[in-house]
C-alpha cells in the first residue's frame, strides 16, 4: 500500500507481545512469548515495527472496559510495520508493503493479524513511528468529527483535552479543513504549545473559560465540541454551543452521567451525539478506511497534517507509557518501538 517494498522475511513462530495479567494499575502489564498468529481470510499479517497508545488500552487493563471476548488478550488497537503474509481474498501483492492499520487487539506485540481493508497506505514522508500514531485517531476523528459531527469549513471547533493525541490531530485536521479551532489544556506551557499550533487555548485550570469561549465567537458560541469528559462538562458546552450544535462526546473521564437542559437543547436545536469502534461490525470500518483514504490521507505528511509526537519508548516499558498517559503529562501521542531483531 505504499511504493515501499521489499522481499518479506522469513515468519518466525514466536513473538513478544504485552498483555495485562489481571486487572489493575500499570504494573499488570507484563511481557510474554506467544505464537504468531496466520492470518484468516480477508487479514494479513503485519511486521509491527512501532504502536500506538490509547485511553482504551488504560480502561482495558484496569478493567473499566473489558475486551471483547472473542480477540486476543494482547493489548493494542494501532500498529504501523510491514505485511508479511497474506491470508485468502487478500492480494499477495501487499506482502512487503509498509501500512498502518487499526486492530481489533494484539497491537503491542511484535506481528499482529489486521483485517486487509482496515489497512491504510502511509503518507509520504511519515515515518513508521508517525503512522504508529494515526489508524485509531483518524478513525475516531473522521468517523465522530467529521461525519457524526458534520464538521464544515468556517465552523468553530471547542476541543476538550487539546493536547492529547487525538486532540493534536484533530485541531489540525479540522484546520485543513477549514474549521477554527479553540481548544483547552491544564497549564502554560501546553497552551502555549497550542497557540503556537494556530488554535486558541484555553487553560481549563483557570476561571473563566466558558466567558472567554462566548468572547472568541462573540458571543455566538462554537458549532461542534469534542469531548473526552462526559458528567457535568456537557451541561456547560450545552451553554456554550451555537444555534444547531453538534455535542460529540468521545469519552467520559468525569462521569457518564450529565444532566440536560432538554428546554436548552430543543431552543438552540443542538445535537448529543456519541459513538466508539471497537462494537463496529468489520464491514462499517472498512467504510470509514474508504473514507479516510479518501478525505483525510491527502491532508496528511509532507508540510500538511503531522501527528504530535510526545515520546517514543521500548515495548519493555509499555507500563511507563500506560504511566504517562494516566498522568496526563503527555503532549501528544505515546508510541511503542518494537525489538529490532523482532
Amino acid at each position: 500500500m505504499t511504493a515501499e517494498t521489499a522481499e518479506a522475511p522469513a515468519i518466525p513462530p514466536t513473538m513478544t507481545a504485552v498483555i495485562a495479567e489481571t486487572a489493575g494499575g500499570p504494573e499488570v502489564l507484563k511481557s510474554v512469548q506467544r505464537d504468531v498468529p496466520h492470518p484468516a481470510a480477508g487479514e494479513v499479517l503485519i511486521a509491527v515495527a512501532c504502536a500506538g497508545i490509547n485511553r482504551p488500552d488504560i480502561m482495558q487493563r484496569s478493567g473499566a472496559l473489558p475486551a471483547p471476548a472473542e480477540v486476543s488478550d494482547v493489548l493494542g488497537l494501532e500498529v504501523a510495520g510491514r505485511v508479511i503474509a497474506c491470508g485468502d481474498a487478500v492480494d499477495p501483492g501487499l506482502v512487503g508493503t509498509e501500512v498502518m492499520a487499526l486492530v481489533k487487539a494484539g497491537g503491542y506485540a511484535t506481528h499482529v493479524c489486521a483485517r486487509a481493508d482496515h489497512c491504510l497506505p502511509i503518507p509520504a514522508s511519515l515515518s513508521l513511528i508517525e503512522a504508529a500514531a494515526l489508524p485509531e485517531g483518524l478513525f475516531t476523528i473522521w468517523h465522530n468529527l467529521f461525519d457524526r459531527g458534520r464538521l464544515n469549513a468556517g465552523d468553530v471547533l471547542l476541543i476538550e483535552g487539546g493536547a492529547s493525541g487525538i486532540g493534536t490531530l484533530a485541531l489540525q485536521l479540522a484546520q485543513a479543513a477549514g474549521a477554527s479551532v479553540i481548544a483547552t489544556a491544564g497549564g502554560t506551557e501546553k497552551c502555549a504549545r497550542l497557540t503556537a499550533m494556530g488554535v486558541c487555548a484555553i487553560d481549563y485550570r483557570e476561571p473563566g473559560g466558558d466567558d472567554r469561549i462566548l468572547a472568541l465567537t462573540e458571543g455566538r458560541g462554537v458549532d461542534v465540541v469534542l469531548d473526552i469528559l462526559g458528567g457535568e462538562a456537557v451541561t456547560r458546552h450545552l451553554a456554550v454551543m451555537a444555534p444547531g450544535g453538534r455535542h460529540v462526546g468521545l469519552s467520559f473521564m468525569t462521569g457518564v452521567i450529565a444532566g440536560v437542559d432538554l428546554g436548552l437543547l430543543m431552543r438552540k436545536g443542538l445535537w448529543l451525539t456519541s459513538s466508539t469502534l471497537r462494537p463496529k461490525s468489520d464491514a462499517e470500518k472498512a467504510g470509514i478506511a474508504r473514507d479516510i483514504s479518501q478525505h483525510l490521507l491527502p491532508h496528511l505528511g509532507g508540510t500538511g497534517v503531522r501527528p504530535v509526537i510526545a515520546t517514543v519508548l521500548p515495548l519493555a516499558q509499555a507500563a511507563e507509557a500506560h504511566r504517562l498517559l494516566e498522568s496526563g503529562r503527555n503532549f501528544g501521542k505515546i508510541v511503542l518501538q518494537m525489538p529490532e531483531e523482532a
